[in-house]
């Protein structure tokens, strides 16, 4: 079969070095839109994100894309035991955990296992570990992530684990927007995913999709971005973490709302589509926030 458990789970993907400089992080942050509203030319708060200097700072998504950050190949799915195509591949869901704040520039090892896959019976969820760590053996950061095999599963596995997050019965502590500019997905996929679904319109009509769908990891990216700047005063030193699951796609043009309450040493989450026909559709959900 395409998938063979067997084979895959447990196996170890490799290892990869990477550097990344100050322009990386500059670029990923213009990527999610950082620098966008009236006024971040010149405000103080939002030149930590786009600005090179002292007072540079990283928002820890950013690890979870620059170990293939100078990628320009759609990415590999030669995945152990895994014979899947793009056209088949969603993002399932997405996690990092921060050891501390991400330098600015550095060099770093990250190592990738694949630890589990669930039969969802006409897909399959594919999951990987990455162990990121500096020249001196310092762990940096840990990434945990899912994608969503269509077409696959139904050989009788396990299904998995659910462990919805319960968001409050209460008035939100953030309700926010972020426009989603027309060539989102293509200044974002010089961050190194140059997966065609994000800019090819042949392509992506051809994996079910009308247009061309924002990247999910620009969308977790954005919605961090918005946590952070309306409930943490905009310090991302604070964020020792960020989980969620991708429930929806976003197509460039359309605007992304998110909302978030503020539940002791974490925010809570949650973004879906504002206006338009497809209002209301759900873009991020277990969205989960720690906080230092």
């Amino acid at each position: 079969m395409p998938i063979d458990p067997s084979v895959a789970i447990g196996a170890d993907i490799g290892s990869t070095t990477f550097s990344w400089t100050e322009s990386d992080v500059l670029l990923y942050h213009l990527g999610i839109g950082a620098g966008s509203h009236e006024g971040d030319h010149l405000a103080p708060a939002a030149l930590r994100y786009t600005l090179d200097g002292p007072a540079l700072q990283v928002l820890p998504t950013f690890g979870v894309v620059v170990p293939t950050f100078h990628e320009t190949d759609p990415p590999p799915l030669d995945l152990p035991g895994c014979d899947i195509n793009l056209a088949q591949v969603v993002h399932g869901s997405q996690s990092i955990a921060v050891s501390g704040p991400i330098p600015t520039s550095g060099t770093a090892t990250v190592s990738t296992t694949l630890t589990d896959i669930w039969d969802k019976g006409k897909a399959a969820v594919v999951w990987q570990e990455g162990v990121a760590t500096s020249p001196s053996g310092e762990e940096l950061w840990r990434t945990r992530s899912s994608i969503f095999v269509k077409g696959e599963g139904g050989w009788g596995g396990d299904r998995g684990a659910s462990d919805p997050v319960v968001l409050p019965v209460r008035d939100p502590d953030l309700l926010t927007s972020y426009d989603v500019t027309p060539q989102q997905a293509l200044l974002y996929r010089l961050c190194g995913d140059r997966n065609p679904l994000h800019a090819d319109p042949d392509f992506a009509k051809a994996a079910g999709f009308p247009a061309p769908i924002l990247h999910g990891l620009c969308s977790y990216g954005i919605v961090l971005r918005e946590l952070t700047d309306g409930l943490l005063g905009g310090d991302a030193t604070l964020v020792r973490g960020f989980a969620c699951r991708f429930s929806g796609v976003v197509f460039p043009g359309e605007t992304i709302r998110v909302t978030g309450w503020r539940e002791g040493d974490r925010i809570v989450a949650a973004a879906a589509v504002e206006g338009g026909e497809r209002d209301g559709s759900p873009v991020l959900a277990d969205c989960v926030l720690t906080v230092a």
